[in-house]
């Protein structure tokens, strides 16, 4: 569930001036200071440095060392990449650390994001932090277990026949195996409970009593271990579009592969009620037909030598995230039916789905965390059984998303148990969560709503994409300032406490209208995709 992450301290960062860490006592809400803790006292004050970027002039950067294996906390050290907004209003209310998923997601540059998409005087009361974690972007060591793996044109997705399927196999098994001979020392330590140990860390070196947290995706999965094993570090939690802690990994999976055919066949309906512009039908079904007569044909010739079955469900994946990509789908799908112009289908493919180092690196780090996060079966067999049998109802991502997660059937660590996220002991904490989400259905959200004694969930009844807050729906994003601001969320006293409509679909790209929001466009670049 990764795409191309951006990554900050690049060639494009300033860096100038040096600033060292914030007091400790400024760690905590002004009417609750404290002393840090005592694990803080032998923690490095970390040293924030300028590393603004032309979209996020505020940005600083910092270093932090953190033991590769907690247990062993003298053993060897590994380096934590930071980054904050710092706060500017006189009522500070502490750090507030932001993750965008995967695993594997930088966030570096996405604290610059999250600060300049709240209210300002919300964001001025907060230092925001970002980190890459463990394994990923500035962090060192940097995961890239085989440079390339997504180099175009894979097999063919679909195993119609055992030689698809073997080739299949052996990039899974190749894959594994060399995440196994470059990092033997580091694959154990790679996972969840070890991240969440790193963003205690984190804590110390702020000389935060608590933290405020704020993930998407991924990142809520990751946020809620952390409240699980630190409850009474958490001061305020948000969890937006909400992994399902009862079926990691596996069967989450499986579970996407529902709910993307659903968003694909959403796609197909919107098409078809733009037939002026597409030219493609006005019914969903045969617009649906004509998209896998498409698959069938570049599985035979890729379109550019670059886009084949395979790669064009990487194109058309990422729809199912964000529907501000339907306009450019519909025009790369309707130039190729209809005038047997490839060209816009292969610019949709480099923009939505190749794979940079920096997608390598994020691939890396997205195995190495699920496939040692929990068991997955390592009878081949019945990942057979399972996937085709959600072929048959739900062809568009099934295989796609077999072989993405394949290399955990070949994984060379052990398995570790998934956490029990169910908690009673935090304060009240906010959950987002849009009913057509297909990354982390519905159901996600229902399920750590019923975990997380006195959490409020806010719903977009009708919403499809996956991330929801700061892209433009003003109605969720009152209910996020207002938690931020004084802790206050909705109560609704049943199932759901708040319900927001969702953002209309957008337009096609000729209309005047414009086709999707700037900071819409801006936080799924940022959450990538397969996350």
């Amino acid at each position: 569930m990764r795409k191309r992450a951006a990554v900050l301290c690049g060639a494009a960062v300033v860096v100038a001036g040096t600033f060292t860490t914030v007091p400790a006592e400024a760690g905590t809400p002004q009417h609750t200071q404290t002393t840090s803790t005592a694990g803080a006292a032998h923690t490095a004050k970390l040293t924030w440095k300028k590393c603004g970027t032309a979209h996020y002039p505020t940005l600083q950067c910092a270093s932090l060392k953190v033991p590769l294996d907690h247990a062993n906390p003298r053993g060897q050290q590994i380096t934590l990449a930071l980054s904050r907004v710092p706060h500017t209003a006189k009522k500070y209310q502490g750090p507030l650390l932001v993750n965008p998923g995967g695993p594997g997601g930088s966030g570096l540059t996405f604290a610059g994001f999250i600060a300049s998409g709240l209210p300002k005087a919300v964001a001025a009361q907060y230092d925001v932090i970002g980190f890459d974690p463990r394994g990923v972007g500035a962090s060192k060591p940097a995961l890239d277990c085989r440079p390339g793996h997504f180099k175009p044109v894979r097999p063919d997705s679909v195993p119609s026949t055992p030689a698809i399927e073997r080739a299949n196999l052996k990039r899974a098994r190749s894959f594994a195996a060399a995440c196994g001979r470059k990092y033997a020392s580091v694959l154990p330590y790679i996972d969840t409970i070890s991240a969440v140990r790193d963003m205690d860390s984190i804590r110390q070196a702020l000389g935060a009593r608590r933290i405020n947290y704020f993930g998407y995706s991924y990142g809520t999965y990751l946020g809620a271990v952390y409240a699980k094993l630190f409850p009474h570090q958490v001061r305020r939690l948000v969890l937006d579009s909400i992994v399902d802690p009862t079926g990691v990994w596996y069967d989450d999976n499986l579970a996407q592969d529902y709910a993307f055919n659903d968003r694909h066949r959403a796609l197909m309906a919107w098409v078809a009620k733009y037939d002026t512009t597409y030219k493609l039908g006005t019914d969903p079904e045969r617009i649906e037909a004509k998209w896998y007569a498409m698959r069938a044909a570049l599985a035979k010739k890729p379109a550019g030598g670059k886009v084949g079955a395979s790669e064009l469900e990487d194109t058309f994946i990422p729809g199912g995230y964000y529907n501000g990509y339907w306009p450019y789908l519909a025009e790369a799908f309707a130039a190729y039916v209809n005038h047997k112009d490839a060209d816009p289908l292969v610019e949709a493919y480099e923009n939505f789905a190749a794979v940079d180092a920096s997608g390598d690196n994020g691939y890396s780090v997205y195995t190495s965390v699920q496939c040692r996060d929990a068991s997955w079966p390592r009878d081949w067999r019945q990942w057979r059984k399972d996937n085709w049998d959600v072929y048959e109802k739900a062809p568009f991502m099934a295989w796609n998303n077999a072989w993405y997660n394949a290399p955990c059937a070949f994984w060379p660590t052990e398995s570790l148990s998934p956490v029990n996220v169910a908690n009673g002991k935090l304060p009240p904490v906010l959950l987002f969560q849009a009913t057509n989400d297909a990354a982390t259905p519905y159901e996600g959200g229902a399920t750590v709503h019923r975990l997380l004694a006195g959490s409020s969930l806010v719903v977009e009844e009708g919403g499809g994409n996956h991330g929801i807050t700061l892209s433009g729906n003003t109605c969720l994003d009152k209910h996020l300032a207002a938690y931020l601001t004084d802790g206050k969320v909705p109560r609704g006293g049943g199932e759901v406490d708040a319900v927001c409509k969702a953002l209309p679909d957008p337009k096609p790209l000729t209309s005047k209208a414009a086709s999707t929001s700037a900071r819409g466009a801006a936080l799924h670049r940022l959450l990538g995709s397969r996350g």
